[in-house]
C-alpha cells in the first residue's frame, strides 16, 4: 500500500476542544496540567514518571527505530521516546502546541510537524511504532485515527494508547456535548484495531493505557 494524501484538518471541523488547544495560553499550561491531570482524574498518585516507566517497561523502544507520536501536546511522549533513542516525528495540528513541544523537548531525534493524525500522507508500513496520548479523546473521529496508525506501523510494529474510558457518567456526557470528547471502551479499542493484538493493558478508575502489536505473519506479535 502506498502513501495516502495528507488532509489537514478545517477549522469547521475541529472538535472544540482541538479548538482550544490553538490558543498560546492553552498551550502553555498544558504541560503543568499533564503533569498533574492522572493524578486528580483517578484519585491517587501516578506522575508523569510512573506513566514513562510503565510505556519503556512495556514497548521498550529502541535507538533506531521511528515512531510518530500523535497530538504530542507538550511534547511528553515525543521526549521519552528520543531519550531512549528513537527517531521521533512528533505531529500535532496545533502549532501554539508544537512550539511549546519544541521549546520543552529540543532533542535532535525528535522532528516536530504539523499533521492532521487521522490522514498523515506518511507511507504505509513506515514506522516501528505509534504513541497516542489523550488527544484520542479529542479527535473527532478517533477510529480514523486508529485506522491510520494500523496503515502506518509495519509488521511487529507497537500502538500505545493513553486515553480516558468511558464511565457513564454525567460529566462525560457534558463533556461530550460542550468539549466534543468522546470517551471509548476497552472492546471499542479493541475493534477499531482489527490488524492488531492487544498484548498488555491497566486501568485506573476511567484512564486506560493500552499496548498493541502488528502481527509480522510469522508466528510472532
Amino acid at each position: 500500500m502506498g502513501s495516502a494524501a495528507a488532509r489537514p484538518i478545517s477549522p469547521s471541523a475541529r472538535t472544540p476542544a482541538q479548538r482550544s488547544n490553538m490558543l498560546d495560553l492553552t498551550a502553555r499550561g498544558y504541560a503543568l496540567w499533564r503533569a498533574h491531570s492522572l493524578s486528580l482524574l483517578t484519585g491517587g498518585p501516578l506522575p508523569l514518571s510512573r506513566e514513562a516507566e510503565y510505556f519503556l517497561s512495556l514497548c521498550r523502544p529502541q535507538a533506531g527505530q521511528h515512531w510518530l507520536d500523535v497530538g504530542t501536546s507538550a511534547g511528553f511522549y515525543a521526549g521519552v521516546l528520543a531519550r531512549a533513542g528513537a527517531e521521533v516525528l512528533a505531529c500535532d495540528i496545533s502549532p501554539a502546541m508544537l512550539r511549546e513541544a519544541a521549546r520543552r523537548e529540543p532533542d535532535s531525534r525528535i522532528q516536530y510537524a504539523l499533521l492532521n493524525a487521522e490522514h498523515t500522507g506518511l507511507p504505509a508500513e513506515s514506522l516501528d511504532g505509534v504513541s497516542i496520548g489523550a488527544t484520542l479523546n479529542e479527535t473527532a473521529c478517533p477510529q480514523q485515527m486508529f485506522a491510520e496508525a494500523q496503515r502506518l506501523l509495519r509488521p511487529g510494529g507497537q500502538l500505545w494508547v493513553m486515553a480516558l474510558g468511558r464511565d457513564g457518567t454525567a460529566k462525560q456526557a457534558l463533556l461530550s456535548r460542550l468539549g466534543g470528547l468522546s470517551f471509548p471502551d476497552e472492546a471499542q479499542l479493541d475493534a477499531w484495531l482489527p490488524q492488531m493484538r492487544c498484548v498488555d493493558g491497566w486501568r485506573r478508575s476511567n484512564v486506560l493505557f493500552r499496548h498493541w502489536i502488528k502481527p509480522n505473519g510469522q508466528g510472532d506479535v
